[in-house]
């Protein structure tokens, strides 16, 4: 199976769930934002890598305006190359506008996990030679207020509809892309990577790396030289990082 197929059959499994208070807004990017994100996965998401960074859900101003995991604005546009038309959730909070690529805010997780793949890699062409980063969740879950809900402060009977879907394709995606690594950034993503692992008997090995988030103490402080030597430790990267690599 193709990740477009994939993500298509992850899109359209996920349109039936409903999400009950104080979940008021539901966003679904992979219907809005398509566009951009089948732009990521055609340039990108060929098979065979050998590490796959999974993250949790879209941040409000990195895959909810651009479609893509982590995705920050100016790394999408500028070193990605990707920059697509991106419409409008059916139900739009006032607080949380999506304009797309025109959105105004950066994406501070997205800023620091590209930049870091930027910085160690130079092109885009040479990271994902052999890396891909994926969502385990696609769904942004906000409350009334504009809050950010993450999907693990879902209550119970939500979890176990979602999960179900969202393993399913997290296996869709470890099946087709056939890694060494699958690398959780933040615990609850590590923790989908060990049950996809037991489900599919895998081979690879689950790692997981600092989550980039501004509202963790520990990122905050120098980040990328955490995460990298959280890699480094694990035997997924070398001590010194490959020449770079501009495309």
């Amino acid at each position: 199976m193709s990740l477009i197929s994939a993500a298509q059959q992850l899109r359209d499994a996920l349109r039936p769930l409903h999400f009950s208070a104080p979940t008021a807004y539901l966003y679904q990017p992979l219907d809005y934002a398509w566009q951009p994100h089948q732009a990521y996965l055609q340039r990108y998401g060929h098979s065979g890598k050998k590490v796959i960074f999974v993250g949790m859900n879209p941040g409000p101003f990195g895959m909810t305006q651009t479609g893509v995991p982590f995705g920050e604005i100016a790394a999408v546009r500028d070193w990605m190359g990707i920059c697509e038309p991106v419409g409008k959730p059916e139900r739009e909070h006032p607080k949380r506008r999506v304009l797309g690529f025109d959105c105004p805010q950066s994406e501070v997780s997205g800023r620091r996990l590209w930049g870091l793949f930027a910085q160690r890699f130079g092109s885009p062409q040479a990271f994902f030679q052999d890396h891909f980063v994926a969502n385990y969740c696609p769904l942004v879950f906000m409350e009334d207020s504009g809050r950010n809900r993450t999907p693990d402060k879902l209550p119970a009977d939500e979890t176990q509809a979602l999960e179900t879907i969202c393993d399913a394709h997290l296996r869709a995606v470890i099946t087709t892309l056939q890694p060494q690594w699958v690398i959780g950034v933040g615990a609850f993503a590590e923790a989908c990577a060990l049950r996809a692992r037991e489900a599919l008997s895998g081979a690879f090995q689950v790692g997981r790396i600092l989550h980039p988030s501004p509202a963790s103490p520990a990122a905050n402080r120098d980040w990328a030289g955490a995460a990298t030597r959280q890699m480094v430790k694990l035997g997924v990267w070398g001590p010194d990082a490959p020449p770079a690599r501009f495309g």
